[in-house]
């Protein structure tokens, strides 16, 4: 059974975190940041190590070790969340709904300020995750095109019109489809989201110890996950894609990542 565990502000751990523990860690402002989980320490392949024909910018397939846990929101970040951040008429709906829902419409420059606030709030490094960290998440062990297999199924995500079998016309409710092994929700469909890392074509030279990707263009910016317009194929745990960071889309979001003590 997974345990709970809500942090003040700049506070400790009643216990050394562990594997699938989740935690909110207090604001200082008042409430509490979002959910957390947290994810373990490993080594996987990263790229396209189950397709047949595959993408050139999923290349070459590599060995990548996270040589520490770190936690990862549970969902991706809602309405609900970054209304605590920003006004929420500051950001647009496309009249689907707020609360529940994944924040759209954020570029990744506001999805930084974010994580850099969380900080502030909490005493604790929040940030994007890395592409790296991010698949590795997305997998939770698997080497399928997705953390459940090679075939998209029905109901297990959220994608173009009846290709995933879902009842969703836009994005859904957070939470809306069962998580993967390490306990995530929506990292294959929903909303696309932002990763730290700036764009390559390619994996030469990407670093393998998990970390972000700090050359290349860095005017544009790694999304991962696909989202609820994309046919399946673009909701695989390798597929990659980028934007401009001042870019806003009613496709994208974002979650983000906590550095353990």
């Amino acid at each position: 059974m997974i345990s709970l565990y809500v942090l003040l502000a700049g506070g400790a751990y009643a216990q050394d975190p562990m594997p699938g523990v989740t935690f909110l860690d207090t604001l200082r402002g008042g409430g509490l940041g979002p959910e957390m989980v947290v994810i373990p320490a490993g080594s996987f392949q990263m790229g396209d190590v189950s397709s047949p024909d595959r993408e050139s910018d999923e290349q070459p397939v590599h060995l990548v070790t996270i040589p520490q846990p770190f936690a990862v929101s549970r969902f991706e970040i809602t309405f609900d969340d970054y209304g605590r951040f920003a006004e929420s008429n500051e950001v647009e709906d496309e009249g689907w709904g707020r609360g529940p829902r994944p924040v759209i419409n954020v570029s990744w420059n506001e999805a930084r300020s974010y994580a850099a606030w969380l900080s502030s709030q909490t005493g604790y490094r929040y940030r994007l995750l890395s592409e790296a960290e991010w698949e590795y998440a997305a997998r939770a062990g698997s080497k399928a095109r997705y953390s459940w297999g090679d075939t998209i199924g029905r109901n297990k995500a959220n994608c173009w019109r009846q290709d995933c079998g879902d009842p969703f016309e836009f994005t859904a409710p957070v939470g809306s489809f069962e998580p993967n092994a390490f306990g995530l929700y929506d990292m294959h469909g929903n909303v696309a989201e932002w990763v730290e890392d700036c764009w390559n074509f390619h994996y030469r030279r990407a670093p393998s110890d998990g970390s972000a990707w700090l050359k290349g263009n860095c005017s544009w910016r790694g999304i991962r996950g696909g989202s609820w317009i994309m046919y399946p194929g673009y909701l695989r745990s390798a597929d990659r894609g980028s934007h401009p960071t001042d870019r806003r889309e009613r496709t994208i979001g974002f979650r983000v990542a906590r550095t353990l003590p």
